[in-house]
């Protein structure tokens, strides 16, 4: 027997391949807007989170050159030690007044970010309590503290109450959920866990990964979308979305970010944000205050995109936001779905079990607000003829 027995026995990947129906880890040759080129075909992208379309924004790039040019390539080193830059001070401090919050702190990326936290604030005896379909980021900190895990039924406030009822009144809890579900889109009923947060005692983290600059009138998340920002303890983002850079960060009271900062593994032992990421996110956050017609017209292309697929027969589940699932159920033609799409020029995310439950297959789509009219037309035309080539719509 050896450890490595398994990798030989995992052939899904290069069956997928020989089949050609393998749809991960594609190399992206150039990006153009919101059409990228692979395997030298213009596709257009509907399958990014880059929701305001500032990945490629004049603004943002030269940001990114500039710092460069002032600081170098990366920091070499941790923020605990050298690895600090002003701009890293300078984005926590913008963070926290954008929240309306006391205090930031940043991380070299979101995963790392709900570790860094979770990991940190979670010990022998205290509680952690998630959501079923919570973030893989979530579910593998959870695992790694020493505290004791529970879960409960997605967006089922009957089954967080029998969670949280089942446990001694005397032990620290923490609630931990997803603001805006990365894969099927719906948000968290989070007026339902703030009330029960509230009845047994338990503080609330928000994973605002996919909500920051889409959610709310201010673009501040989903807590703004619920009018909740008050009765939120922390509140996780990334700037892999909205923010169309790389890292992640936590808001929340002073003193309990100090703690974070100053005991968090994740972020002590691990290099810092380099200084292109932490610029793009500087100008990114300041074209999201300014430019609020942005979020505007992203909400507009959401409408267009839902009701014209479930205009066609589809069905995109639960969502409300700029995610839309194409609910498929079956793997197979889930992929062959996504394979003719890919041949008419479209980029879309196959999703399937365990990122989803078993029978739940879908296709994920995922809108900017620089998509224009032609584009997302475009889109729904190939839908429409790739589901009914494929039997999936009548």
């Amino acid at each position: 027997m050896s450890i490595f027995d398994k990798c030989f026995a995992f052939t899904r990947a290069e069956e997928a391949q020989q089949l050609g129906l393998y749809p991960y880890f594609t190399p992206i040759q150039e990006v153009r807007g919101n059409k990228v080129m692979i395997d030298g075909q213009e596709v257009i992208m509907v399958g990014s989170n880059n929701y305001l379309g500032l990945l490629d924004h004049p603004q943002v790039k030269q940001a990114a050159k500039d710092a460069i040019d002032r600081y170098g390539a990366a920091t070499c080193g941790s923020r605990f030690l050298n690895g600090t830059l002003d701009i890293h001070v300078q984005l926590e401090k913008r963070l926290a007044e954008f929240m309306q919050t006391e205090a930031a702190v940043t991380f070299s990326t979101g995963f790392q970010t709900n570790q860094g936290i979770i990991t940190t604030l979670v010990g022998r005896g205290d509680a952690v309590i998630t959501d079923r379909m919570d973030h893989a980021s979530i579910i593998d900190a959870c695992r790694l503290s020493y505290g004791e895990v529970h879960t409960f039924h997605h967006n089922d406030m009957d089954d967080l109450k029998r969670v949280l009822s089942s446990l001694d009144e005397g032990i620290d809890k923490l609630i931990v959920v997803d603001g805006v579900f990365s894969m099927e889109g719906d948000l968290t009923n989070l007026p339902g866990v703030v009330e029960l947060g509230k009845a047994y005692n338990c503080q609330i983290l928000v994973d605002d990964a996919h909500g920051l600059g889409v959610m709310g009138i201010n673009g501040r998340g989903t807590a703004e979308h619920f009018g909740l920002e008050d009765q939120i303890d922390l509140v996780m983002g990334t700037f892999s979305k909205s923010f169309a850079s790389l890292g992640g960060f936590v808001v929340g009271g002073a003193k309990v970010i100090s703690y974070i900062k100053h005991h968090s593994r994740a972020l002590i032992f691990s290099a810092s944000i380099t200084p292109a990421s932490v610029a793009t996110a500087l100008a990114t956050l300041d074209l999201i205050e300014k430019e609020p017609e942005r979020r505007e017209r992203l909400w507009a292309i959401t409408d267009k995109m839902r009701s014209g697929f479930q205009a066609m027969g589809y069905d995109t589940g639960p969502t409300q936001s700029p995610v839309i699932p194409v609910m498929v159920g079956d793997d197979a033609k889930t992929f062959m779905l996504w394979k003719a799409l890919r041949k008419q020029g479209v980029f879309t995310n196959p999703v399937v079990y365990p990122a989803v439950p078993h029978g739940q297959a879908l296709i994920r789509t995922s809108y900017s607000a620089t998509h224009t009219d032609e584009e997302l037309d475009t889109v729904l035309a190939c839908f429409e003829a790739s589901g009914k080539a494929l039997g999936i719509l009548s």
